[in-house]
């Protein structure tokens, strides 16, 4: 009797232990799941501040109570989608952990104050989606309100170029990237009278390699950023390229592309508009036809004078000409009758003359 019942113990305490060990086991699996689960769902092509920071050991430690209050279930899925929409796809976080060089940790540092304190608290126990919602919307919120206020990055030049910079760090990739600036800078445009020279510098306001080798292409009449449009003119380190003597061939776009070894790091664009040289004959003709079409007793004054002013001049003009010309034709006129007046009395004294000798001579 006393044997059977040590043999029933036994066999009692066997099956516990196997419960026991099925129990771990199955404790495993799931811990197993949940760090898979958080691998597969945290981390995607697509990362963010939360990924960067927040070890997915965290993250299953505490989406393990999560129920989801409509259907009272736990679903750590469900807690991990709500983590992805709060924190991974919420561009006001991604854009508030864009900071200056060498701050990456004091991002970690704002954000795990927020995390870590809720996964402890909720570790091992059932917290319903509710309670999740508001708890870890209020910490990403604390983070957007810290993280804004660290400094941003100064450093970049607008509005084109490659600039080889950690300028700001980027939660989509969790590193440090370049200024995030296109390579084709806006077109310059500029007009030029025929014949006249003119000269465009590959200028940047930002620091270059020392190896560097430009390009210079042009593309025919036309205002264009195309690259197909353009043909090669010259290559080589000089960035200043001049023409002595424009003619209309040299209307169009002119594009400076910057190279250091195989990378392109900038292309700058000149629109050039020649003016054509006016004919001198044909401004002649232009003139005297401009003339001919003034209403009579009008004159035109020369550029750049005050119209009244010139009239009046040409007035006091006109008027001593015509006071001259009336003075002379009174002193030529009394001069005239002047001379009139001699003749007339000389020819009287001559027969007196004549008369006086003619009786002398009687008498002699």
């Amino acid at each position: 009797m006393i044997s059977s019942h040590v043999i029933t113990v036994e066999a009692g305490f066997e099956e516990k232990q196997k419960i026991l060990l099925s129990l771990e086991l199955l404790l495993k699996i799931c811990m197993a799941v949940l760090w898979l689960a958080s691998v597969s769902l945290l981390i995607c092509p697509s990362l963010s501040c939360y990924i960067c920071f927040i070890k997915p050991q965290v993250s299953g430690r505490l989406c393990t109570g999560y129920i989801v209050e409509e259907t009272n279930v736990n679903s750590v899925d469900e807690c991990f989608r709500m983590l992805d929409r709060i924190f991974n796809t919420n561009e006001t976080v991604i854009e508030a952990g864009r900071v200056a060089g060498g701050l990456e940790g004091k991002l970690k540092e704002i954000l795990e104050a927020e995390i870590l304190p809720i996964a402890r608290e909720f570790q091992a126990k059932w917290i319903m989606d509710t309670v999740y919602e508001s708890r870890l919307q209020k910490a990403a919120d604390n983070f957007i309100a810290a993280a804004s206020k660290l400094p941003r990055d100064t450093q970049c030049i607008p509005p084109c170029g490659f600039q080889n910079i950690d300028a700001a760090y980027n939660c989509d990739t969790c590193q440090y990237d370049s200024c995030l600036f296109p390579l084709d800078c806006p077109v310059e445009e500029t007009e030029v009278m025929e014949g006249r020279g003119i000269e465009m510098r590959c200028d940047v306001p930002f620091d270059l390699p020392n190896d560097i080798e430009v390009v210079w292409r042009f593309a025919e009449e036309f205002k264009t950023q195309e690259t197909e449009q353009f043909k090669e003119v010259t290559a080589g380190p000089d960035r200043l390229y001049f023409i002595s003597s424009t003619s209309s061939q040299h209307t169009g776009t002119y594009q400076c592309e910057i190279f250091s070894g195989t990378r392109s790091i900038v292309r700058l664009y000149f629109y050039i508009t020649v003016t054509p040289r006016p004919v001198a004959g044909h401004t002649a003709l232009q003139g005297i036809f401009d003339l001919s079409l003034l209403p009579r007793g009008q004159l035109l004054t020369a550029p750049g004078a005050a119209p009244h002013f010139s009239l009046h001049l040409l007035l006091f003009l006109l008027t001593t000409c015509l006071a001259s010309s009336l003075l002379l034709l009174f002193v030529s006129l009394g001069f005239l009758y002047w001379l009139s007046v001699s003749e007339v009395d000389h020819p009287v004294a001559d027969s007196d003359e004549e008369d006086y000798f003619g009786v002398s001579m009687l008498a002699i």
